[in-house]
């Protein structure tokens, strides 16, 4: 009785290189792709860079409007921050903002500081130039959402019996605030804010003692 016997054969080298190599292939592909997504991304983050880079370093918003009444009625409802709650058009976004008054009541040195919820942040405003009935120069500084300074300006040009209520923002910008730009209108924003208060401004002034 003879006896079946199974032989098995080991692989050769060559079959052994075959299949390393046939393993290794997607290794190396997937590193390819890797290194190809890397790159891409690399190329984004340089064009943004550059893009933010080439944004204009100085900021302007800038509205008028025409009031009758005075430039010293108008300059009075703007010269005392306690008169800016019945106009400033960030008061109904948050009623309930804390609001702290220090030095003189008005003029030159007057300091009004606010703390409320994120539509108003938190930061301080400062009467720097007070020209009677005519300018009048506000530092602003934020501190919420994001900490940055400006210069704010009112003018008050007299035209007959009316006058010509001019109000400014302007300052520099960082590589955030540029790349922030890209993002969001700031004179569409900004400027928006500014033609409602001048719009509630006009409605106080004009609803008050006349002369």
């Amino acid at each position: 009785m003879s006896a079946d016997t199974t032989s098995q054969s080991k692989p050769t080298d060559a079959e052994h290189s075959t299949s390393s190599a046939t393993e290794g292939k997607p290794k190396r592909t997937l590193l390819k792709v890797m290194l190809g997504v890397a790159a891409v991304l690399a190329a984004l983050v340089l064009i943004f860079l550059i893009v933010v880079a080439a944004q204009p370093s100085e900021y302007r918003v800038q509205r008028s409007a025409v009031i009758d009444a005075p430039p010293e009625q108008v300059f009075a409802h703007v010269n005392d921050f306690h008169k800016w709650q019945p106009w400033s058009p960030w008061e109904k976004l948050d009623p309930d903002a804390e609001a702290v008054f220090e030095g003189p009541d008005s003029g030159e040195g007057a300091v009004f500081k606010w703390s409320g919820n994120d539509e108003v942040g938190e930061g301080t405003m400062t009467i720097i130039d007070s020209d009677p009935h005519e300018k009048i120069g506000i530092r602003l500084e934020f501190v919420r959402p994001m900490e940055d300074a400006c210069h704010v300006e009112f003018t008050f040009q007299p035209q007959g019996e009316q006058t010509q209520v001019t109000w400014s923002m302007f300052g520099e910008n960082n590589f955030v605030g540029k790349a922030m730009c890209l993002f969001m209108d700031l004179d569409k924003v900004a400027g928006g804010q500014f033609e409602q208060g001048l719009a509630n401004l006009k409605s106080v002034v004009e609803a008050g003692p006349k002369g």
